[in-house]
């Protein structure tokens, strides 16, 4: 249906609405219109029948509000119990193919953020016969419940907020009903409201209020607070007038103001937002929300496929993804590019068809037979997609960005420079304070009822300004993460021994340098890098950390040049603010080390010291024999005690028997003790049962245990190879597609990396197919889009992500991203114009490190040697 289509049913919406609707109404009809927009729209008159292409959404079987190119979702998904506002909540709005509103709610602030309060989901009613959603909601610290009803109302969905009891009175004046709307969709955009008009700014420029505290998403730690001034009010907002692809109507029975989100914060958003009356109960406020519905929109199709390209030998398939309502057939062709330019088909057929997985249905090529070594492309109608290779030496570079950029410019307690640019300062020499008693922090940090060290809360530890990465878009260093990369990294050199060298590394002077050899292999300086922060957690406090995180919000949310987010200089508590003196500083800037003992964080750190010995045993025997050192003794000491049992989130450590096996495992690699192989040998019951997650370790100790043990983990390898075949089928891309808050690339290339082990090992069960699936997903063979998730790798890839660069909407070459998000029921997503988009967009470096890994399994398999 046409975007102002609602003018057509101004009789029926008339006589049901509000007498605050009915005023925006009226004025609808009123209003002038675009002769030019397209489609055509004829304005009509109060009282006119609806014409025949006036759709009304209908509440399909998926549980949302369905009209043609338009769906409005009510709650289908809730706030990711990571954090509050992942933008994947509420009421939503995907048109044209694109997911442009989320987190409709009652929220308690014009432009909330990432940590303000959040409604408590209760449960959500659907009756389809009637065509409502019915949601309960509550915010329990005010002993609080509201209700969110959706219904269709001619060409709307209609949004009511129904109380039971009225707005508490610490929340009026506050509690109203929001919803966000994507910045990047409304770039180059207007807007009118009521009788005025505006056009969307590209950056936040807009008045602000002084208030007494500081907003949590503001990015500042000191200073007043302040909030954003409303941009437009009215009771009828149309968003993007000019623009069918991204019109919005909007009619209220309350004023609507819109706000700039961005005044606050960069991953703000486009707020509308009416406040709820106080002192009324029953239904206190209603929205018609209108997406405009072009109809006979089709979504352009979709050409998966590797943008790396292909090995000659191996198999390649590109899957074609077809909005559901496309009923057209055309021939899929293979095209090879040639040297003025032309292009040959050199394989036309008929795409098969696959079938239907989640909103899209689905056609493939087949073109393994096609081997000649060249430049090609593939054609589905009028969409064609970048060049790609065929050629033996395809997978040999895919590693180089990650090696030679990504990790560099993670690198801690470093200057990182890059020809004309610094990536950044020699940050956290003030490194680092003990954390406080009984404290739960940001990012899933804690501290418990002890500090299990010697130094008291807010006291400075010595000894940790050194080595690790930043572990993510942000600027911590998880000790998890820490042990995964640096034992990654070294089954990459074991395995294939690169001697790749662009990277100078001066230690002494903390300065690294990209694009600069040193005589020094990369990939052996990254696990010296990893392995002095380990080292120094056990010097420090005698056991692992659960990492090194920013004191505050403010910190947490600093963007660019992680050098400038604290001062350097240890801080001294006699020292007044801002006053320095002695190399001390009066400012409480120094990062908190959580200290808490956990048994499991010292088994999984060990492990990666015991294998970091094995790698460093020529490059630096020094930094080798103290590795092994903590790690034999840190062993000893944890058989003597009751394990620490202490867990928060996620940086406490993985399951506590898989940790002392692979600490088990690793140890029995590098020192060949019987008693580890004992110790693999009664602890592999409990890593049979959790098979999936443990099998690389497992193969990994088998050239090392008797003949037994490989029989043992038979029945174990056959099991995963045939449920690997059974995920294969569930969708046309043949792995396993995660649907949680966080995108599932991690769990994409852990599989592929599982099934390389189980290969290698038993390559009678398992065959190699799932490795190069595994692989070509994140190079674009993926649900949504055809780019590749690795940055700088592929012809197009994530150019937009969420790294410490990510307001400047820029990207950092070889970081890994989540990935493909699939927002419940059925829309997958992952946005290339909107970096603050965590859960598909974030870098972190585990996946970095298994992606060297997987790059190189694959040119193994390919048959061809990687690149030095």
């Amino acid at each position: 249906m046409t975007g102002t289509a609602w003018f057509c049913l101004l009789g029926t919406l008339v006589s049901t609405a509000t007498p605050g609707v009915a005023r925006a109404l009226a004025r609808d009809a009123a209003a002038p219109q675009d002769a030019t927009a397209r489609p055509r729209i004829t304005p009509a008159r109060t009282g006119r029948a609806p014409r025949p292409d006036a759709v009304a959404p209908t509440l399909g079987e998926a549980g949302y509000y369905e009209a043609p190119a338009v769906n409005v979702l009510v709650f289908s998904n809730w706030y990711d119990g990571l954090f509050a506002d992942s933008k994947i909540s509420g009421v939503e709005i995907i048109q044209q193919g694109e997911r442009i509103a989320t987190n409709g709610d009652v929220r308690l602030s014009a432009t909330p953020g990432q940590w303000d309060a959040t409604a408590r989901f209760v449960d959500r009613q659907v009756d389809r016969a009637a065509g409502t959603v019915t949601v309960t909601l509550e915010y329990p610290d005010y002993n609080w419940r509201y209700r969110i009803r959706s219904s269709t109302k001619g060409a709307a969905v209609a949004l009511a907020v129904i109380l039971d009891a009225p707005v508490p009175a610490a929340l009026a004046g506050k509690a109203g009903f929001n919803l966000e709307f994507l910045p990047a969709a409304y770039f180059h955009h207007g807007y009118i409201a009521d009788d005025g008009s505006g056009v969307f700014p590209l950056h936040p420029a807009d008045t602000m209020t002084a208030t007494p505290q500081r907003n949590a998403a503001s990015g500042r730690a000191e200073g007043l607070g302040a909030e954003p001034n409303a941009i437009a009010q009215g009771t009828r907002f149309v968003l993007a007038p000019e623009d069918p692809a991204r019109r919005v109507t909007i009619r209220s029975s309350a004023p609507v103001q819109l706000f700039d989100g961005r005044n606050q914060a960069q991953n703000g958003w486009f707020v509308l937002r009416s406040l709820l009356p106080a002192g009324r109960i029953g239904t206190v406020l209603e929205w018609e929300v209108q997406p405009n519905s072009v109809p006979g929109w089709l979504r352009a199709p979709v050409i998966a496929h590797s943008q790396l390209g292909y090995a000659p030998g191996a198999r390649k398939v590109a899957t074609i993804e077809l909005d559901r309502n496309d009923r057209t057939t055309a021939p899929a062709r293979l095209l090879r590019v040639g040297t003025d330019g032309s292009t040959t088909a050199v394989k036309t057929a008929p795409a098969t068809r696959w079938g239907d997985y989640l909103r899209y249905n689905y056609r493939q090529l087949d073109f393994s037979d096609v081997r000649q070594p060249g430049l090609y492309m593939l054609e589905y109608g009028a969409t064609r997609t970048a060049p790609f290779r065929i050629a033996d030496d395809v997978y040999a570079g895919a590693w180089h960005p990650t090696l030679d950029v990504y990790f560099p410019v993670a690198m801690d307690h470093m200057y990182v420079n890059e020809g004309y640019r610094v990536w950044h300062g020699d940050a956290h020499r003030d490194d680092a304070r003990q954390a406080p008693l009984n404290h739960e922090h940001i990012d899933l940090y804690a501290q418990g009822p002890t500090t299990d060290t010697k130094y008291k809360p807010g006291e400075h530890i010595p000894g940790l300004a050194v080595g690790g990465w930043f572990d993510a878009g942000d600027f911590d260093i998880r000790t998890q993460s820490q042990y995964q990369v640096v034992r990654s990294l070294v089954d990459t050199w074991e395995r294939w021994r690169p001697t790749r060298d662009t990277t100078a590394v001066d230690w002494t002077r903390r300065r690294t340098e990209i694009h600069v050899p040193d005589g020094t292999p990369d990939l052996l300086e990254q696990i010296r890098h990893g392995t002095l922060q380990l080292v120094a957690q056990f010097d420090a406090v005698g056991h692992a950390i659960h990492g090194i995180v920013e004191p505050d919000v403010a910190q947490y949310t600093h963007l660019g040049d992680a050098s400038t987010k604290t001062d350097g200089l240890i801080h001294d508590p006699a020292l007044k603010l801002g006053e320095e003196r002695g190399g001390r500083s009066g400012t409480p800037d120094d990062r908190w080390a959580f200290t808490t003992k956990a048994s499991a964080l010292n088994y999984g750190s060990i492990a990666a010291l015991a294998a970091a010995s094995r790698s460093l045993a020529e490059a630096d025997p020094a930094l080798a024999k103290t590795a092994l050192g903590i790690a034999t003794r840190i062993w000893a000491e944890e058989q003597t005690h009751a394990p620490d049992l202490y867990q928060h989130g996620n940086t406490t450590g993985g399951p506590l028997d898989s940790e002392r096996f692979a600490a088990a495992v690793e140890l029995l690699r590098t020192t060949r003790d019987p008693r580890f192989a004992t110790a693999v040998q009664t602890l592999w019951p409990a890593m049979e049962r959790r098979f999936a997650f443990n099998l690389r370790d497992a193969v990994a100790a088998i050239p090392l245990m008797p003949q037994s043990y490989r029989e043992g983990m038979i029945p174990a390898v056959r099991a995963y190879a045939a449920a690997t075949v059974k995920a294969a089928a569930a969708n046309p891309f043949g792995v396993p597609i995660t649907t949680g808050g966080w995108a599932g690339s991690g769990t994409v290339i852990a599989g592929a990396l599982n099934a390389y082990a189980l290969h290698k090992a038993f390559p009678d069960i398992m065959p190699a197919d799932p490795v190069f699936r595994g692989a070509e997903f994140l190079l674009g063979h993926h649900p949504g889009s055809d780019i590749s998730f690795v940055s700088g790798v592929g012809t197009r890839s994530k150019e937009v992500a969420y790294g410490n660069n990510r307001a400047d909407f820029s990207f950092i070459a070889g970081g890994v991203v989540p990935g493909v998000l699939i927002v419940k029921p059925d829309f997958p997503e992952n946005h290339e114009d909107w970096p603050f988009f965590w859960g598909e967009n974030e870098y972190v470096i585990p996946e970095g490190a298994m992606w060297i890994e997987l790059a190189h399994a694959m040119q193994d398999l390919a048959g061809k040697p990687p690149a030095k």
